[in-house]
């Protein structure tokens, strides 16, 4: 339970991230609404995965997987470029993502 608790705060963190671009400086109400409250809800999802998982396991995988969809979003959506390089960078952060979970345990 605890490990979907942390994947659903990495998605709400991804969430915050995208409205936070989209609410160009907190000038636009929305987005800058949807950015606090997502921000709020990743965090309280992220305090109640720790209270079972390792701090730096859950952390780093929080952050993580946030930053991988993140990304995936900036390509699919805003037409970042998808480079090599740049896709095997994401591959290495979610290996290392898997690995934490792996090996954490």
């Amino acid at each position: 339970m605890n490990w979907i608790l942390l994947i659903f705060a990495a998605v709400f963190e991804t969430v915050w991230a995208v409205c936070m671009k989209n609410s160009h400086g907190f000038t636009r109400v929305l987005p800058s609404v949807i950015t606090g409250i997502s921000m709020l809800i990743s965090v309280i999802l992220l305090s109640l995965a720790m209270r079972e998982l390792p701090l730096g396991t859950a952390y780093a995988v929080w952050t993580g997987l946030g930053i991988v969809g993140t990304v995936l979003v900036g390509i699919i959506i805003f037409g970042e470029p998808a480079t090599a390089a740049r896709i095997i960078c994401l591959c290495m952060i979610f290996t290392g993502i898997v690995g934490l979970k792996v090996f954490g345990e």
